[in-house]
């Protein structure tokens, strides 16, 4: 996935996937298994829900949050 993912998360526990192979991007199913990659633990905090914007592409500076690097990626 070459974008960002926008989702208005609830307060609680996510698991980001971090090696692209999961099939409920962009949280882990469990498909990394023997990858070498390990699932990126992250919390939303209490508050209002609001949107928040995951990486899709695994190349952001700021895991699990989009920085756009998928802007900077090279076209194939």
């Amino acid at each position: 996935m070459r974008a960002a993912c926008p989702l208005d998360l609830e307060p609680g526990d996510y698991l980001w996937c971090a090696c692209g192979r999961s099939r409920r991007q962009p949280f882990c199913d469990g498909s990394h298994e023997g990858s070498g990659f390990s699932p990126l633990p992250f919390t939303i905090k209490p508050g209002r829900v609001r949107t928040h914007w995951l990486c899709g592409c695994k190349h952001t500076r700021h895991p699990p949050f989009c920085d756009a690097s998928h802007n900077r990626l090279p076209r194939s």
